[in-house]
């Protein structure tokens, strides 16, 4: 019986996995959340978790009067840095969303403990500092995205040197074939609407810009040791074939299953085994045909940042999901356009020097750059 700890708990990724728990038996040493105070501490209850953390500082004291019995009760980035180096534990699932993630990653990995990764910016961001620590210290990263985990499972039982390219499936979110001028005056409530996945609203407005396939574009370069030239995004509008490789001979893999992210969740928790998961049977026949084509990159600025980020190298990468972050949730709050997110990405991109990544504080110092930059732009914006 494993022993897992969950940053992230009451996201989608987070409830999901206790799902998977709960089915499989697996113990639950701890929970975190941002601010959700009512669903973790009832998650801390049903589980009898005896650590918890809640990021947010000010809903410390409401946490504490909602736990049953003798809590150790943490809060901000020293408690999940607590859960992250927590002696017991054989896995830690990163479901966090943003740069919040970064450092609990990297003080697992010091730590020893294997990483179940749905956290995107902590290879995005940081993927070189991740990575190379990672295999110094002998610790696992196992993909949770439903992209890197088919890929994963594509390529077990082959050999890493056979691989010749990959190809990374994406759903093409709301705004599918869209134009700019169409998409000059989409609100939230549209952007919200994905076809095919529930997600928070962060991802989901990054579906919408295809920002969320840029991100994962540049986490396979650093999961499976890639060039941005061994990479082809490829729209799967039914959400059915969840990415593919290609080996030397040609000769392609793929993975597919109805769009659940349970089974990805379950198999980082679970590896290497293969156990019954609660989702729907896939049914070919009931699918009828599967559709595929090529993503709008000039429609959708972000996913062409993020690959000239990653071209690019060093800090750049951390600079566009930086600027990012801060363009989403200005959208969420009315106070941009849907394509000015895409428009702030790309200003950061171009008018922020990047720089060699040496260590974590280079990685945090153009993460803040970015968003003083961009904060600034939307300032100037609403004048």
């Amino acid at each position: 019986m494993k022993t897992i700890s969950i940053i992230g708990s009451t996201g989608s990724i987070g409830t999901q996995a206790i799902e998977v728990c709960d089915k499989h038996g697996l113990k639950i040493a701890a929970l975190a959340a941002y601010s959700n105070v009512e669903l973790l501490a009832r998650q801390a209850n049903e589980h009898k978790v005896k650590t918890v953390c809640i990021y947010c500082e000010q809903k410390l004291d409401e946490l504490k009067k909602l736990l049953d019995g003798d809590v150790t009760v943490l809060t901000g980035m020293d408690g999940l840095k607590t859960i992250a180096s927590m002696d017991g534990v054989d896995i830690m699932l990163n479901s966090v969303v943003g740069m919040v993630g970064l450092i609990p990653t990297l003080t697992a990995i010091e730590h020893g403990t294997d990483i179940a990764l749905a956290n995107k910016e902590t290879l995005v961001a940081g993927g070189k500092l991740v990575i190379n620590r990672a295999k110094e210290k002998g610790v696992k990263i196992y993909p949770v995205d439903s992209e890197h985990s088919a890929i994963f499972q594509c390529l077990q039982g082959n050999k890493k040197e056979q691989l010749k390219s990959i190809i990374l499936t994406a759903s093409g979110g709301p705004f599918y074939k869209k134009t700019k001028a169409e998409l000059e005056n989409v609100g939230v409530e549209q952007a919200l609407a994905h076809p095919n996945w529930s997600m928070g609203r962060k991802i989901t407005i990054d579906s919408a810009t295809l920002m969320n396939k840029g991100l994962e574009f540049i986490e396979a370069i650093w999961l499976f040791d890639l060039k941005p030239e061994q990479i082809e995004i490829v729209v799967q509008r039914e959400s059915v074939v969840h990415s593919a490789v290609e080996f030397n001979d040609n000769s392609v893999i793929a993975q597919m299953g109805v769009p659940d992210m349970k089974i990805p969740i379950q198999y980082a928790l679970l590896y290497p085994e293969r156990v019954d998961c609660p989702t729907k049977h896939l049914s070919l026949t009931d699918y009828g045909t599967l559709s595929f084509d090529k993503p709008d990159y000039k429609t959708f600025d972000c996913l062409t940042a993020c690959i000239k980020a990653i071209t690019a190298g060093g800090t750049k990468p951390a600079i566009v999901n930086g600027a990012n972050e801060v363009a989403v949730a200005a959208f969420l709050d009315g106070k941009i356009k849907f394509l000015e997110i895409g428009e702030l990405v790309t200003k950061a991109l171009e008018n922020i020097e990047g720089k060699d990544i040496t260590c974590v504080d280079d990685v945090l110092e153009a993460d803040k750059t970015a968003r003083e930059y961009v904060r600034k732009l939307i300032i100037e914006r609403e004048k």
